[in-house]
């Protein structure tokens, strides 16, 4: 199983950004998705997860301004980025898991990088 990520850029604050993540390998269906993000300075952290079943979790942080999606027939994944700030610059990383193992049993992706000029 392989994730590849794409996407990522150079935008100024109140701009927007589309990530995608495709899954090489596996029944795409089947995978909790989730994207990351690491901040210069700054933990390591959910930005957004969907599951399986297309439920959706969100940072407060990101919440009204990203929107995460899957297509299962195309074994992708997307987060699109709006109304971007300055503090939502990081690398972006994507991960796949299948419940109840994720956290032990994961699968990441390369990352991309977001910047966003203030």
């Amino acid at each position: 199983v392989q994730l590849q990520a794409y996407g990522g850029g150079l935008v100024q604050a109140g701009g927007s950004l589309s990530l995608s993540c495709a899954l090489s390998k596996g029944f795409f269906g089947m995978y909790d998705m989730a994207w990351y993000r690491q901040a210069p300075g700054r933990l390591f952290e959910l930005a957004a997860r969907i599951t399986k079943d297309g439920q959706r979790i969100y940072a407060d942080s990101v919440n009204g301004r990203f929107t995460i999606s899957r297509d299962n027939a195309r074994n992708t994944m997307y987060l699109q980025m709006n109304d971007l700030r300055p503090e939502d610059t990081g690398l972006y990383s994507c991960r796949a898991c299948v419940e109840p193992f994720c956290g032990r049993r994961d699968t990441w992706g390369q990352g991309t990088q977001v910047t966003v000029s203030s």
